[in-house]
């Protein structure tokens, strides 16, 4: 099986090493090259065509959000994961906006960031566990075009479907559930699964961030 190529974008050559060391232990993964500015990796994009692109931020001359912008003007299906240290949101949102599809902080241990590779491979995106979902609203923000097509989804729920999709986006586990609402946890699975897959969703995460986008929960009750 042919290992998937990773370009490492950083300006600090030990945390390239240290990266380039992980990549290449793992069995699925080799670095294909490494750059210590946007401007270098931007050129180096066009002859490697990388499976995948770590990017840090705060790069010298243009920015890591300048070279997500560039790179995917030349890659439109370039996977971009950034590992930063930034730690704010507006920043994240915009390295998003132009083309990342993931993001990992730098403290992150070896099985969280090839996990986060793996994911952006699968064609998903990756948002580190520590980041609060006031980030991923501002990262929905960009999205508004499919907000109404959301809320149509939405009004397809049951009643009883819709009361339980609060419940768990609140937090709530199955059992809890099922004593609020005098039902048994069976019952709430099978609501929880109906619900699901009428909004075309598959983890509690997208559940959230669906509840984000049509504000039906409070974002600020889940910040850390």
């Amino acid at each position: 099986m042919r290992k998937k190529r990773v370009l490492i974008v950083d300006d600090h050559p030990l945390f390239r090493e240290g990266l380039k060391s992980l990549i290449n232990r793992s069995l699925e993964y080799v670095s294909a090259g490494e750059a210590g500015s946007a401007e270098d990796a931007i050129a180096m994009v066009a002859d490697l065509k990388p499976d995948l692109i770590t990017m840090d931020i705060s790069l010298p001359g243009k920015s890591g959000i300048d070279a997500c912008r560039e790179i995917t003007r030349q890659l439109p299906n370039a996977q971009i994961l950034i590992v930063s240290m930034h730690p704010k949101f507006e920043f994240i949102a915009e390295a998003f906006k132009a083309g990342a599809r993931g993001y990992v902080v730098k403290e992150a241990t070896s099985s969280r960031l090839i996990e986060a590779m793996d994911t952006l491979l699968r064609g998903e995106m990756y948002l580190d566990g520590g980041i609060s979902v006031e980030i991923i609203a501002k990262l929905m923000g960009s999205n508004n075009e499919k907000a109404s097509s959301e809320e149509e989804s939405y009004e397809l729920l049951t009643p009883r479907e819709q009361q339980i999709m609060r419940l768990i986006v609140e937090g709530h586990t199955t059992k809890a559930i099922a004593t609020q609402l005098d039902l048994s946890p069976k019952t709430v699975e099978n609501h929880r699964a109906n619900l699901m897959k009428k909004l075309d969703v598959h983890s509690k995460m997208e559940l959230v961030r669906y509840a984000v986008k049509l504000g039906l929960i409070d974002v600020e009750q889940w910040k850390e």
